[in-house]
């Protein structure tokens, strides 16, 4: 498979031993786990042995920094298995895909915006996860601060207590609903409090990471609609508005991002944390198969890819 504008992509090829090997490195414990996942969840979602695969990921997302690298991943291991394999999940009403990447992950937070791209809400019924698309407002650009260290999300859920107040859950579900009507009306005035939280950044903060807030009011003074951690953390997200279009078509004067990411990482400095800043926007397209060699799949019952897609 070919990487073409994508943030992460999965070469993966028959072999006669199975394995992983993310960028120039060989898979540590975690990803060896995951890579035992992801095939015996093919091998279900298949009905037949899936033949031994070899898996090298090709990934700009910086690995373990709340960005979501191991939903992107997984989502591109199951595919390409599948393609291999020669085998179709049903998608209408059911949606197989995320019901598979979602068991893997344990939530479809981050798998569900792999799979479909764009912005994703997800509930599930109690039988599958379900989700649905959110408008993504024009303009719209992320400043991403990414430490140079590297996050645990053991840790990082270990510091939250296993309760929350009353107030606190009123807090944040009147934020989620402020949070969809900002995005569905395209409101990027509102998103400074939509993005408000009490259920985890403080906690995070306290123990974890005591730069979250003071970058927060940094980005946000430096002229950023919205701050918040991403994830788990470590990462800290800024949320930015310009022209339609490019961003780096555009005139830096009628852009604030590089104010922003220049406030983020000044405010990084004086808290003796380094790191780097991106300047990204949202992506509309999910995953998708790039390429197919060869383009007939020889294993029992597989499908004739006619050309690459």
């Amino acid at each position: 498979m070919d990487q073409q504008n994508k943030n992460l992509a999965a070469f993966v090829a028959t072999a006669f031993a199975g394995g992983l090997l993310i960028g120039n490195f060989v898979a540590k414990a975690r990803a060896g786990a995951k890579y035992g996942e992801i095939k015996k969840d093919v091998n279900f979602a298949a009905n037949k042995p899936v033949p031994l695969l070899k898996y090298t990921i090709d990934s700009r997302i910086p690995f373990a920094r709340g960005l979501g690298s191991s939903s992107a991943a997984i989502v591109a291991g199951i595919i390409a298995g599948l393609v291999l394999a020669g085998h179709r999940l049903p998608c209408w009403g059911s949606e197989a895909l995320l019901q598979i990447a979602a068991t893997i992950e344990g939530h479809p937070d981050n798998v569900a915006p792999v799979i479909y791209g764009g912005i994703q809400m997800g509930i599930h019924d109690g039988k599958r996860w379900i989700t649905e698309r959110i408008p993504t407002p024009p303009g719209l650009q992320m400043v991403l601060f990414v430490p140079d260290f590297v996050g645990k999300t053991s840790e990082a859920r270990g510091v939250l207590g296993p309760d929350v107040t009353r107030e606190e859950a009123s807090f944040n579900i009147g934020r989620v609903a402020y949070l969809v009507n900002a995005l569905c009306q395209g409101n990027l005035d509102c998103l400074k409090h939509a993005c408000q939280d009490k259920m985890h950044q403080p906690q995070r903060a306290a123990k974890l990471y005591p730069y979250l807030y003071p970058m927060i009011e940094a980005a946000e003074a430096a002229g950023a609609n919205a701050c918040y951690l991403s994830g788990a953390g470590p990462t800290v997200m800024a949320l930015t508005s310009g022209a339609c279009g490019d961003i780096f078509t555009q005139r830096e004067k009628e852009r604030n991002d590089v104010a922003v990411a220049k406030a983020m990482m000044e405010s990084a400095k004086k808290s003796g944390i380094k790191g780097r800043c991106v300047v990204t926007t949202i992506s509309n397209e999910g995953a998708s198969v790039v390429r197919v060699e060869p383009s007939f799949s020889s294993t029992s019952g597989g499908i004739n890819f006619k050309e690459n897609l």
